[in-house]
């Protein structure tokens, strides 16, 4: 008798395979407004980054605008070329599906990079202040919670004017969008420091970083290596709830003009010169970029929503 040859063991699965099987991409593909939201969020952040492949007009060109083309409707040819404006186009004969899908991406850009921005500081902030305790936690927490008492909006306006007061005239244009960026990462990064501080207290005391802290590991390993994977459930649902936020907070900086320059149009540029136009019969200027603000900010909030629902333990 031979005794039985052990079956072989399977292979280990890779990371993808890991999360196809996960709970989270169970939640996800078991809740149609998360596939919606993540459909529509995907095609609008597709489209802005082909928008030069997909556009039917460098739309910020001015060599490729027509003044003939001005006014024209939706589904309608202009006077000036052989085109179909789809979207129509505004006073200068600009297509507005192209505006669209060139604002969209500067809007894209300037929100994920403020929220980067935001979570990295904010984050930093967190672990310090729940880590080393004492008067440093007091401090940056004061900061926060002074902050937190004041809008985001003014916060970025106060950001804004102080940069703008210290950068030379001839500089404004060139620097506006990095300018932007700054002003929203520091009006929000209150949130995720107070949400990391609390994580890292309760993290702090547990077994795993006790034992870190007897193998003489600094500070500076054990909150990067040990604790932030731990917090970084709930820092992950604020970053997409906020990057819906961010966008908006772009548009609304620019819509009151000092966002970024009418050289580089964002969505909320758009809006600010569409609503010229709104009472004088041309809706459809200040319509569709409105819109399409509208569904990107939507779709980007409710993956956030799903988000938190799915990483909430007591939902499971």
């Amino acid at each position: 008798m031979h005794a039985p040859v052990p079956a072989p063991a399977a292979p280990p699965k890779g990371r993808l395979a890991r999360f196809l099987d996960s709970d989270l991409f169970y939640s996800f593909r078991t809740s149609p407004m998360a596939i919606l939201a993540g459909t529509v969020a995907a095609l609008m952040t597709l489209a802005a980054l082909l928008a030069g492949l997909l556009a039917p007009q460098n739309a910020f060109d001015p060599a490729a605008l027509n003044l003939m083309d001005g006014y024209t409707k939706p589904l309608e040819q202009g006077l000036g070329s052989q085109g179909l404006f789809v979207l129509g186009a505004d006073a200068q004969g600009r297509d507005i599906l192209s505006a669209i899908l060139f604002g969209s991406r500067l809007s894209l850009v300037v929100g994920v990079a403020s929220v980067a921005f935001s979570l990295v500081l904010g984050v930093g902030l967190g672990l310090l202040a729940g880590y080393v305790g004492g008067r440093i936690e007091a401090l940056i927490m004061r900061i926060a919670d002074i902050q937190l008492s004041f809008p985001a909006i003014l916060i970025a306006l106060l950001v804004f004017g102080v940069a703008r007061g210290l950068i030379p005239p001839h500089r404004h244009e060139e620097m506006a969008v990095v300018v932007l960026i700054i002003a929203i990462g520091l009006s929000n990064w209150a949130q995720y420091a107070r949400t990391v501080r609390a994580s890292t207290l309760v993290e702090k005391n547990k077994d795993y970083v006790q034992a870190a802290r007897l193998l003489g590991i600094s500070p500076l390993p054990v909150m990067l290596k040990h604790l932030l994977p731990n917090v970084a459930g709930p820092v992950l649902v604020i970053a997409t709830i906020n990057l819906a936020l961010a966008i908006i907070e772009e548009a609304t900086l620019s819509y009151l003009g000092v966002g970024v320059p009418a050289t580089q149009p964002s969505l909320g540029t758009l809006i600010r010169f569409g609503q010229q136009y709104l009472f004088s019969g041309e809706w459809w200027i200040l319509l569709f970029p409105a819109l399409a603000l509208v569904l990107l900010a939507l779709s980007i909030n409710l993956l956030g929503d799903w988000l938190r629902d799915a990483l909430n333990p007591k939902l499971r």
